[in-house]
């Protein structure tokens, strides 16, 4: 049995940048902040968490309060400042395979296109449960818009080459592009995805204010046999301020035809 076959499962997933953990945010700098992520993950358990701008020691914190998540695409030992884009994911699933390139002509390693500002990289896994699968792709794009789109074009030629049309697809990141950007219509036309806040966007991105504007830059994609029932940007304040820059989002699918 696949996870096709199964109409009533359900999957839970959630993009969340943390905010770079070294970065001089004074109220709201990390040892100021960490502790609001308890809180916050005993009301939010989904079943996959794409994190952003993941330094190590903030790896290190969460896999001690994420009891029961696995996680994939920590690059150890890291360089100093470096920052990791992390799926964690419930026990429950297992992981069969993994892969981490980066956006670049030599993706195997650690680099970056030259226009880039930082090495950006993508983090894709394959997950099981109960001989069910789906992939998700995590991933953060750098700031030119040509860039971006050649970004989305390498994870598109990559799932197109690879991952077989009834095997779901879901990709969380910070994108740093708004929807119909040039990177969003290649996932969208020559990647057949949909993302879950199509057509009705407001900001992800509030820069510890807590306020809404037009910045929809973190996202959720998906597409193949998945059937999106809910979607939310959590922008509740935790323990008196808030978990990152980036409100999170969080979606839940069943399968389904689209």
């Amino acid at each position: 049995m696949n996870f096709a076959e199964n109409p009533d499962f359900r999957l839970t997933v959630m993009t969340l940048n943390l905010r770079f953990g070294r970065a001089d945010d004074g109220p709201d700098r990390w040892e100021n902040r960490k502790e609001r992520y308890v809180s916050f993950f005993q009301e939010y358990r989904p079943d996959i968490i794409g994190m952003q701008e993941v330094n190590d020691f903030q790896a290190e914190f969460l896999t001690q309060i994420l009891e029961g998540y696995d996680f994939i695409g920590q690059m150890i030992p890291s360089p100093p400042y470096w920052q990791d884009n992390l799926i964690f994911f419930k026990k429950e699933w297992s992981c069969s395979w993994f892969e981490r390139f980066f956006f670049s002509h030599t993706p195997a390693i650690p680099s970056r296109f030259q226009e880039s500002k930082w090495p950006r990289q993508c983090v894709i896994g394959m997950f099981r449960k109960e001989e069910k699968s789906v992939v998700c792709v995590n991933t953060h794009f750098d700031f030119l818009s040509s860039v971006q789109e050649r970004c989305a074009k390498m994870i598109v030629q990559k799932l197109s080459a690879y991952i077989s049309p009834q095997v779901p697809v879901i990709i969380t990141g910070d994108f740093n592009a708004l929807p119909d950007s040039p990177g969003y219509r290649e996932f969208v036309t020559h990647g057949r995805m949909k993302e879950v806040f199509s057509g009705e966007y407001s900001g992800t991105y509030h820069g510890f204010t807590g306020k809404k504007n037009d910045r929809h830059i973190d996202w959720i994609l998906y597409r193949g046999p998945v059937e999106l029932l809910s979607r939310k940007m959590i922008v509740d304040p935790y323990q008196g301020g808030y978990l990152s820059d980036h409100f999170p989002v969080i979606a839940e699918f069943r399968t389904g035809e689209n």
